[in-house]
């Protein structure tokens, strides 16, 4: 149940307006130095994960493993995106405690 919350989740961030989708969109975001949530699919590779760690090294960003493949984000977000992030903390809140209330 908790992993349907956050596709719904994600899908409603991204009607938002809320949603960076993309290696290179969200280290920009990452760069910014606010604070930010990242969320990578499974099969992202460890290489990408590394470079983005190291340009968060400093930062308040915030980085989970989602339990899906990019394939399934992408359904829920109608995005091709591996690499996700928000900068709002309310969609951050939600989405980092699992979708529970």
């Amino acid at each position: 149940m908790a992993k349907d919350k956050i596709l719904t989740l994600l899908g409603f961030c991204k009607k938002a307006g809320k949603l960076i989708a993309g290696t290179e969109k969200v280290t920009e975001l990452i760069k910014k130095g606010g604070p930010c949530l990242v969320m990578l699919s499974q099969d992202i590779s460890p290489k990408t994960e590394k470079e983005l760690k190291y340009h968060a090294s400093g930062t308040n960003a915030v980085f989970i493993r989602l339990q899906f493949d990019r394939e399934t984000v992408a359904h829920a977000t109608k995005t091709t995106a591996g690499v996700l992030a928000t900068a709002d903390e309310g969609f951050s809140k939600a989405i980092s405690q699992g979708g529970n209330d």
